[in-house]
């Protein structure tokens, strides 16, 4: 009995010890959405415990950190575009652990936990055929709605924080004020024990993100714009029913409605690609991992001039237009950097007021025009008419009108736009099919301990010539990659963020591939290892 015993547990510590072992610890210090949190003691003694407590099972912790690289991607996406700073992406994994159909004893649903009520004031539906608080996209935009409204009133991240726990009212209550403003705050044993929970995810997950989820997957997005249904949207993916129908609950009925664009997502295999966002990013070839067969044009944006000097006014062209790299993170403050009113800036860049403004970035200081330099654009899944504006330098409204699409919604990957040119009224806008990128041959180098992975290709989509919907065809046989590596040389502009972007990794990638303090400092020219 007693050498089952004492079996058992050097199997339970031999399982555990690589978990166990690498707990991170609580710092006297966190940075956390522009605060500082200074903790005592006893307050750092409470965290620590809930940070042990997620690393305590190995087995159950990989599972939820597979959850976490699976979905987080999306949510640090959408709080950018939201305005929402990227550390609320931990208040997901505190609220539900990502299980998309998670309900509490409180009856509130979905990854950010809203009750029906507070979900249809942050404009989710919730109806017997869709209930957006199960759609990772959808809810983290309402989620980001809620944080915003509280912010207002309480000018502090930390107990705006709070007041999704407790609410608006229950949090001015309770802190009355008093941190209202305030950059710095002390965290003792007697803070409200949310925000301290919510530490303890930062301090335990942080560190884990932007890793590969553990089988290789990733979720990839598709807008899709209804009425249709689960079963036709697997077929033109070229995946099953049941694996849309399990990673979008938020499809009660397997039926997608009419009224506005809805998100699919579904699991690929290999590398996470960035959604394009700003105009330094431009989608070489696009974030599906696909081709054309007619490419598109390389080299745009088009970037001439002072290259040192490209954040400061009049030094830099776009495309042959006036333009800025942004070091400004608003409208407001780029229209000082760019010496324009916050109006001309919208108008040039077609911008709403409520649009962020990317750091690192490319912004157009004068119109655009209304023909680009090169004649066509085929449209890769994902790619949004103002991205193909600032691309290339047209006016949105001119693309819209040259091609009679003037919503995303009618974008179809495939689609030949035309940048010069106008459509006939009755001409139809040509589509051509999209077929996988191919793999680039290059000599590995492998991470230690990193072992290749498997790479699902994506399905073809060909165009019948008796319909006009997309006709999927087999998925081509998956291939086995190696890690490829290459050298980017940084130039004059150049930031963490707009490279990572630009190679689709992530910035906390390039910092350890290539020894970079958390200053972030670059030289012209040094030259950075990346890795694919």
């Amino acid at each position: 009995m007693k050498k089952t015993v004492i079996a058992f547990l050097i199997f339970f510590i031999y399982q555990n010890a690589p978990v166990l072992g690498q707990t991170p610890q609580v710092p006297r210090i966190i940075e956390f959405a522009g605060l500082t949190l200074k903790l005592n003691d006893a307050a750092r003694k409470d965290i620590q415990a809930d940070v042990d407590a997620q690393y305590r099972s190995a087995s159950h912790f990989q599972v939820k950190l597979d959850r976490v690289n699976l979905y987080l991607p999306i949510v640090e996406r959408v709080l950018r575009e939201e305005g929402v700073p990227e550390d609320f992406k931990f208040l997901v994994i505190q609220e539900s652990s990502l299980i998309s159909d998670a309900v509490s004893t409180s009856n509130a649903v979905g990854f950010w936990q809203f009750k029906k009520g507070t979900a249809e004031e942050v404009f989710l539906r919730v109806d017997n055929e869709v209930d957006e608080r199960k759609s990772i996209v959808s809810s983290t935009r309402g989620a980001a709605r809620y944080l915003k409204k509280h912010q207002k009133y309480l000018d502090n991240w930390a107990t705006t924080l709070v007041s999704y726990q407790m609410g608006l009212g229950g949090a001015r209550r309770y802190y009355k004020d008093k941190y209202k403003g305030h950059r710095k705050m002390d965290i003792s044993r007697g803070t409200y024990w949310y925000l301290k929970k919510f530490l303890a995810h930062k301090i335990a997950y942080q560190g884990q993100l932007g890793k590969m989820v553990s089988n290789g997957n990733y979720l990839h997005e598709y807008p899709v714009k209804g009425p249709t249904n689960l079963k036709s949207v697997a077929k033109t993916l070229g995946v099953s029913e049941s694996h849309l129908k399990e990673y979008n609950k938020w499809c009660l009925r397997g039926k997608i409605p009419g009224d506005k664009t809805y998100t699919i997502t579904y699991i690929l295999n290999g590398i996470v690609p960035e959604r394009p966002l700003l105009t330094n990013n431009p989608p070489s070839t696009n974030n599906a991992g696909l081709l054309a067969n007619s490419a598109n044009a390389s080299g745009f944006p088009k970037i001439t001039g002072n290259l040192g000097n490209a954040n400061q006014a009049n030094q830099i062209k776009i495309n042959g237009i006036k333009g800025i790299i942004a070091i400004a993170n608003s409208q407001s403050q780029l229209a000082i950097q760019a010496g324009i009113s916050e109006g001309k800036l919208r108008r040039v860049n077609d911008l709403k007021a409520s649009d962020p403004i990317q750091p690192g970035a490319y912004y157009y200081t004068k119109n655009k025009k209304s023909k680009a330099k090169t004649a066509e654009h085929v449209v890769q899944p994902g790619e949004t008419l103002w991205e193909i504006s600032q691309r290339y330098g047209i006016r949105m409204h001119s693309l819209m009108a040259k091609n009679r699409i003037y919503k995303d919604e009618q974008l179809l990957p495939g689609m030949v736009l035309r940048l010069r040119k106008y459509y006939k009224k009755d001409e139809s806008i040509k589509r051509v099919k999209l077929s996988p990128a191919p793999i680039q041959a290059a000599e590995p180098r492998m991470e230690q301990g990193r072992q290749p992975g498997p790479q699902q290709a994506q399905p073809r989509v060909e165009v019948s010539p008796s319909t006009k919907d997309p006709v999927p065809t087999a998925p081509q046989a998956p291939e086995v990659t190696k890690e490829i590596y290459e050298e980017y040389q940084v130039k004059p502009g150049d930031t963490l963020y707009s490279i990572s972007r630009a190679f689709a990794v992530t910035v906390e990638e390039l910092r350890r591939w290539n020894n970079i303090g958390e200053d972030n400092l670059l030289s012209v020219g040094q030259k950075l290892e990346i890795r694919k």
